[in-house]
């Protein structure tokens, strides 16, 4: 939980450059997350099970 100052929220007192970067910030950080997913799952079959493709290999 964020502090709170006064009666406003914490984020209500951020500036528009700050909320900015912290926006470009949250979508780079999904971006590497969804990149590896893509990575780990890019040879799979549809419908197989992950071991099996190792498996075989």
């Amino acid at each position: 939980m964020t502090k709170s100052i006064g009666n406003k929220h914490e984020a209500q007192h951020r500036g528009k450059k700050e909320r900015l970067e912290i926006r470009r910030t949250n979508i780079a950080r999904e971006a590497v997350k969804m990149a590896e997913a893509r990575a780990k799952y890019r040879n799979q079959a549809k419908g197989r099970p992950q071991m099996e493709l190792s498996a075989q290999a």
